[in-house]
C-alpha cells in the first residue's frame, strides 16, 4: 500500500508546457475526444499528459533507470503506449488538477492524493494494447487553466504566457473524409496592424507541416506550401478582428473571429507521480465506475472507467529498483 512519502514530486517548468503544446498541435489529426470535452479542454489535457510524461522521463534519466521510447506514438497515430521499462510496455495515465483549493491541499500535504482515483478508461482497459504483465503508471499535474474568457483576460492583464489556437474543425479541411490537396492556403486579416499567423497541417505524405505568414491589414498572402490538411492557426497576440483562410480547391473560407481563439497553455505548478500496477494487478483491484461518478480529483468522470484508489498502488521507487536490478521475478 502506498504512503504519502512514496509519492514522487517533480518540479514544473514552462518548457514542459511548450513541448506538450507542440505535440497537441500535431495530434489534432487523430485526437479522439472520448471525454466529451470542449476543444480547449481536450487540448490542454494532451498538453498536461505530455508534460507529465516528459517530467517522468527526466526523473528516470537522473536516477539512471533505463527505458526506451521504441513504442512512442507518432502524432498521426492513436496512442499505443508511452514508454517501455525493463521490456514491459507502460501506459502513463495523467490527471490535471486545476481546482485551486485542491491544488493547495495537495501541495501542502501529498497524503491528500491517497484517496484520489487512479483511472483507466474502460475501452482502453478492455483493449489488447497492454499485456497482463505490462504496466499502468499514474501521474497528477497540479496546474491552472483558463476555462472562461474572464480567466484569459486576467492572464493578459498580468502578462502571463498564453498560447492561442483557432481550429479547422470541419472534416474536409482536416482530410478526414477525402485525402486531397487543399492547395496553397490564402490568408487575409482585418486586424488593424500587421499580424503573424502560423498555419499547421499535413503534406501529401501526412507529415506535419507548418508555415508562418505575415499579414498586413486587408492584404492577401498565399502560403508557400501546399496543404493536404489544415488543422489549426496560431497567433502570438490576441486578435481583435477577423482572420480568414481560404482553400481555392474547396472554394471555401474559414473565418476566425476573436472568440474562436483558444488558450491551450497549462500553468503547471508541480507534478506528482503516484504509483503503478501491472495490468493484472489493476484488473484484480479495480472496480468499474459509471460515467459521471464523482472522484476526489474531479467533480465527475467524463467516461466509463476502471478505478483503483491511489493508496492501493505500488511505489515508483520500487519500480525503479526492479528495472535497474532486473528484479521482475519479484513481482
Amino acid at each position: 500500500m502506498l504512503t504519502a512519502s512514496s509519492i514522487l514530486r517533480l518540479p514544473y517548468s514552462s518548457a514542459l508546457t511548450l513541448a506538450g503544446i507542440e505535440y497537441a498541435k500535431k495530434s489534432l489529426h487523430y485526437t479522439y475526444n472520448r471525454m466529451g470535452l470542449r476543444p480547449a479542454g481536450r487540448l490542454r489535457k494532451i498538453v498536461a499528459g505530455v508534460a507529465v510524461e516528459l517530467a517522468f522521463q527526466h526523473w528516470l534519466q537522473a536516477q539512471g533507470v533505463p527505458y526506451d521510447r521504441l513504442g512512442a506514438t507518432a502524432f498521426t497515430e492513436k496512442d499505443k503506449y508511452d514508454l517501455s521499462l525493463g521490456g514491459r510496455r507502460c501506459d502513463l495515465k495523467s490527471f490535471l488538477i486545476s481546482d485551486k483549493a485542491k491544488i493547495t491541499a495537495l501541495r501542502q500535504n501529498p497524503s491528500w492524493l491517497l484517496e484520489a482515483s487512479a483511472l483507466v478508461p474502460e475501452d482502453q482497459f478492455l483493449s489488447s494494447t497492454l499485456a497482463e504483465n505490462d504496466l499502468y503508471l499514474f501521474g497528477f499535474l497540479a496546474g491552472l487553466e483558463t476555462r472562461q474568457q474572464a480567466d484569459l483576460e486576467k492572464v493578459y492583464a498580468a502578462r502571463q504566457p498564453f498560447y492561442l489556437l483557432a481550429l479547422a474543425d470541419q472534416p474536409h479541411w482536416r482530410g478526414q473524409d477525402t485525402w486531397r490537396s487543399l492547395g496553397r492556403i490564402i490568408c487575409k486579416s482585418n486586424h488593424p496592424t500587421p499580424i503573424e499567423v502560423e498555419l499547421g497541417g499535413q503534406d501529401a505524405k501526412r507529415a506535419a507541416i507548418s508555415e508562418r505568414v505575415l499579414l498586413a491589414p486587408r492584404a492577401r498572402v498565399v502560403s508557400r506550401q501546399e496543404f493536404f490538411s489544415l488543422l489549426y492557426a496560431h497567433v502570438a497576440i490576441p486578435p481583435t478582428h477577423t482572420i480568414g483562410v481560404r482553400s481555392a480547391v474547396l472554394t471555401e473560407t474559414l473565418l476566425f473571429e476573436p472568440p474562436h481563439w483558444l488558450n491551450i497553455w497549462v500553468y503547471g505548478l508541480e507534478i506528482f507521480i503516484a504509483g503503478w500496477l501491472t495490468k493484472a494487478e489493476f484488473r484484480a483491484k479495480s472496480q468499474k465506475l459509471a460515467r459521471g461518478t464523482p472522484v476526489k480529483q474531479y467533480p465527475r468522470t467524463q467516461t466509463i472507467n476502471r478505478a483503483v484508489l491511489v493508496r492501493e498502488l505500488r511505489p515508483i521507487d520500487e519500480l525503479a529498483e526492479l528495472v535497474k536490478n532486473s528484479g521482475w521475478g519479484r513481482l
